[in-house]
C-alpha cells in the first residue's frame, strides 16, 4: 500500500466528501484530464450535463507537478479507483479501435468511468472538415469560399484508409513494429501541396500508399482473409473510408495536413479583404485606418483552430455525449441508493432511540410503582 495520501484517493473518498456537504450543495464529480489543453474541451461537454444535483470539477492528475498527465498514468493509476465521484476524461488514441487488444484498451472500453474521445484525440475534432471554413472566417473575417475542405479531407481519407486498416491489424496482432505510428504519419504526409491543384499532391500520396499496401500484402499473406471482416468491424465503430483522418494521430492531421491547407487559404482571404479595403477607400488616411483595424481584428489561424467547436454535429461527438449520459445515469442511481441507505439508517436509529426511550420510561414507571407499593 502506498504511503502517499494522493495514491490512496479514490471515488469513495470524494463520495464521503459529498456526504459531508450541505443537502442543497451539488454532488461534485472530480474529472481528471490529461493536460491543460484538454480542460476547455471537456468542460464544454460536461457543462451540458450539469444539473441542480450534479456538478463537475475538472483537474489535472497532479496539482503539485507541472508535467502533463499522460493517459497511461490516468488509466493505470486511477482506473481501479474511479467511480461515481471520480472519473477520467482522455483521448482515445488507437485504444478504442483496438477493442481490448491491450490492457489500456480494455480499460478504455470497459470502464464506464473513463470517458474518451472515440476519435484519436481532441485535435481530430478540431479538424472536423465541415467546420474548417468557419475557422477560416474566424481568422480572416472573410466568408468567401475558395477551397472545399470537406471534399479534400474525404479524398485524403479514402487514399489512406487501406494502409490505416493495415496499421490497426498490426497493432491488434502485436506487430506494430512493422508499421509504427510515426512511420504511418510520415507515409501519409502531403508534399508540395498546392491548393489550386491539390489533386497533384493527392495523386503522389496515392502512389506512395498503394506501394506500401502492396508491400504489406506481399509480406503478410495470412492477413488476406482477415482485413475484410476487420473493415466491417471498424465501420460499426465509426470508421469509414471518408473519415479516416478522424482516427489518425491528431497532431499529425492538425500540423501536417489541415494547417498546410489553412495557411494558404487564409492568406488568400486576407489579401482579398485588404485589396477590397484599398479599392473602396476614399483617401489614404481612411485606407490606413481600415487596414490597421482589419489586421488588428484578424486572429492567428492555429489559435482559431484550437478554439473551433464546430465539431458538435459529428457522429463521434454524439458518441461521447451518449457515454456521458450513461455516466450521469450511474451517478443518479448511486446517489439514490445512498439517499435510501441514509434514510433507512436514520429510520433505524430513530426507531432504536424510540425503543430505548420507551424501555427506559417503562423501567422507570415499574421502579416507581415498586417504591410506592413498598411505601
Amino acid at each position: 500500500m502506498s504511503r502517499r495520501l494522493i495514491d490512496n484517493v479514490n471515488s469513495t473518498y470524494f463520495e464521503a466528501a459529498n456526504h459531508m456537504r450541505p443537502k442543497w450543495k451539488k454532488h461534485k464529480v472530480i474529472a481528471y484530464v490529461e493536460s491543460y489543453d484538454d480542460i476547455y474541451f471537456w468542460r464544454d461537454i460536461l457543462d451540458e450535463f450539469e444539473t441542480t444535483d450534479i456538478g463537475f470539477e475538472i483537474v489535472l492528475p497532479s496539482r503539485t507537478n507541472l508535467n502533463r498527465g499522460k493517459k497511461s498514468a490516468i488509466t493505470n493509476n486511477l482506473g481501479n479507483r474511479l467511480g461515481t465521484s471520480m472519473i477520467a476524461c482522455v483521448d482515445a488514441d488507437l485504444d478504442y479501435l483496438m477493442q481490448g487488444s491491450t490492457p489500456t484498451s480494455k480499460q478504455i472500453i470497459n470502464n464506464p468511468y473513463i470517458i474518451h474521445t472515440y476519435v484519436y484525440a481532441i485535435e481530430n475534432f478540431q479538424c472536423y472538415a465541415p467546420s474548417l471554413h468557419n475557422v477560416c472566417v474566424m481568422a480572416t473575417l472573410n466568408d468567401h469560399k475558395v477551397f472545399d475542405f470537406q471534399a479534400f479531407m474525404e479524398a485524403y481519407s479514402r487514399i489512406i484508409y487501406d494502409i490505416f486498416v493495415w496499421s490497426v491489424w498490426l497493432y491488434r496482432t502485436n506487430q506494430a513494429h512493422e508499421l509504427p505510428l510515426n512511420t504511418l504519419c510520415n507515409l501519409t504526409n502531403l508534399h508540395k501541396l498546392n491548393i489550386h491543384n491539390p489533386e497533384e499532391a493527392l495523386e503522389k500520396l496515392r502512389h506512395t500508399v498503394n506501394r506500401k499496401v502492396a508491400y504489406m500484402q506481399q509480406h503478410f499473406p495470412t492477413a488476406k482473409g482477415k482485413l475484410k471482416p476487420l473493415k466491417a468491424e471498424l465501420q460499426n465503430l465509426g470508421l469509414n473510408p471518408e473519415n479516416t483522418y478522424l482516427y489518425m494521430q491528431g497532431h499529425h492531421i492538425m500540423d501536417n495536413i489541415v494547417m498546410e491547407l489553412m495557411n494558404p487559404v487564409c492568406t488568400i482571404l486576407r489579401r482579398a479583404r485588404e485589396r477590397e479595403i484599398r479599392q473602396n477607400a476614399l483617401h489614404a488616411q481612411q485606407q490606413d485606418n481600415e487596414l490597421a483595424s482589419y489586421q488588428h481584428s484578424c486572429a492567428p489561424i492555429d489559435q482559431m483552430l484550437r478554439r473551433n467547436s464546430g465539431y458538435k454535429t459529428a457522429p463521434q461527438y454524439q458518441q461521447v455525449r451518449q457515454h456521458v449520459q450513461k455516466l450521469i445515469q450511474l451517478i443518479q442511481q448511486a446517489t439514490q441508493q445512498t439517499t435510501q441507505q441514509t434514510t433507512q439508517q436514520a429510520t433505524q436509529q430513530a426507531t432504536q432511540q424510540t425503543t430505548q426511550q420507551t424501555t427506559q420510561q417503562a423501567t422507570q414507571q415499574t421502579t416507581q410503582q415498586a417504591k410506592d407499593n413498598n411505601t
